[in-house]
């Protein structure tokens, strides 16, 4: 395929990308190119993602989280045993660390019932059966549908599946510099050229959205995500999740457990304003950016509360003494020497809306006659990547009709 043959060009080799390109190719779609800036796929926050596949519970009915991400939930789940990759179906329990947080987890059964999640109301008799070592204030709540996978072994695959396909022709290594006016794309190896362009560049999409003239009033503020893990010794201390009552306000869900596919369990992610998009080390991965989003953090801490909440908490699990007692609320055993350090560690890219300086709940859409930007592909994005996908080809569907017209 040559770059001038180009029908589709997609920005992003994380699972979103990966997925659109997959329902593209299964409907036919030939002369798809993936544009990506690293040396393969899921070099980011999908090959960093914990690999729990969510269940619905979190998000408010009729939004676009919720309409997809049980779906996305299942059909993920049928492709992981279709390909013979590893999955477990160990469930998860959310947790009340005392009676004040009772109504918020009333709420999120609410929203699970009403999202179609298969979820139980349990007391603390009923927990101790599924979850031995989890403690919570008189109720919790049990999905039954909360999996894990491997996410570097889904996004491998994937990758695989596309490049057999022989319709999809891969550009690692190639980083988007500018859009010209004339369906073509700027990269440090030189121009490409299509038709139409869907964005799914992660925590630079809205960079990429801007240069296309949408999404103006938005801004990505990265936030790092800090994991331990318990010494293999300890494992058994967690059966699946175990995760708290998050506060519903802000898009984040606390500091949990998580018993990965092979049986290693990790504690985490925090919830740190980063100075980066690529922010992964303390100081590792801040650019000439850094200033700029310190300023937006600042903005934010004097305008939005719930910003200013978490940016005077969450720097603290740097040490590791707030990070155990935090995961210690969740667990009726935890002592430090069972906790050890991980390297493991991931940027989530928050959408902002500029003129309101809230923090956006929702997946987020923009389009023109001929890109489709997905911003703001945070978390569930991984576990919804597949009806998500779905959901994105209708759009660009549309916008070919529109064209046609």
């Amino acid at each position: 395929m040559r770059n001038g043959s180009i029908q589709l060009l997609i920005i992003g080799a994380g699972i979103v990308g990966l997925t659109i390109a997959r329902e593209l190719v299964e409907k036919g779609l030939d002369h798809i190119g993936i544009l990506e800036k690293e040396s393969d796929v899921g070099y980011h926050a999908s090959g960093r993602n914990s690999g729990v596949l969510h269940a619905g519970i979190y998000y408010a009915p009729d939004s676009f989280k919720a309409t997809s991400c049980l779906r996305g939930n299942l059909r993920m789940q049928a492709y992981c045993r279709a390909k013979d990759l590893p999955i477990e179906n160990t469930g998860k329990v959310i947790v009340a660390r005392n009676r004040s947080e009772l109504p918020a987890l009333h709420e999120l059964f609410r929203r699970a019932q009403a999202n179609g999640a298969k979820v139980d109301l349990i007391d603390e008799k009923e927990l101790e059966s599924i979850e031995p070592n989890a403690k919570t204030f008189e109720q919790a709540i049990y999905s039954h549908y909360t999996a894990v996978v491997d996410p570097k072994k889904v996004l491998t695959t994937l990758k695989a599946d596309l490049e057999k396909s022989g319709r999809v022709r891969f550009f690692f290594g190639h980083c988007f510099q500018g859009a010209k006016p004339s369906s073509a794309i700027i990269t440090n190896r030189g121009d490409i050229r299509y038709k139409y362009l869907i964005n799914a560049a992660g925590a630079y999409s809205d960079r990429i959205a801007k240069a296309f003239g949408l999404g103006n009033h938005f801004r990505l503020i990265p936030f790092k995500g800090i994991y331990h893990k318990l010494v293999e010794t300890r494992s058994h201390l967690v059966k699946g999740s175990i995760y708290p009552v998050p506060d519903i306000r802000n898009p984040f869900l606390g500091v949990h457990f998580t018993k990965n596919v092979y049986g290693d369990v990790y504690l985490g992610p925090t919830a740190i304003p980063a100075f980066g998009r690529e922010n992964y080390g303390l100081i590792r991965g801040i650019d000439r950016e850094g200033p700029k989003i310190l300023l937006n953090d600042a903005q934010l801490f004097f305008h939005n509360d719930k910003f200013r909440k978490v940016a005077l908490t969450e720097p603290r699990k740097y040490l590791f003494a707030s990070f155990f007692r935090d995961a210690a609320r969740l667990v009726k055993h935890l002592e430090p020497d069972d906790v050890e350090a991980s390297s493991k560690v991931g940027i989530r890219a928050q959408l902002v809306d500029w003129y309101t300086k809230e923090l956006v709940q929702d997946f987020c859409l923009l389009k023109n006659n001929v890109s489709l930007h997905i911003l703001n592909p945070v978390s569930p994005a991984f576990t919804s990547s597949m009806d998500l996908a779905e959901k994105i080809v209708r759009e660009f569907e549309a916008m070919i009709g529109e064209n046609g017209r």
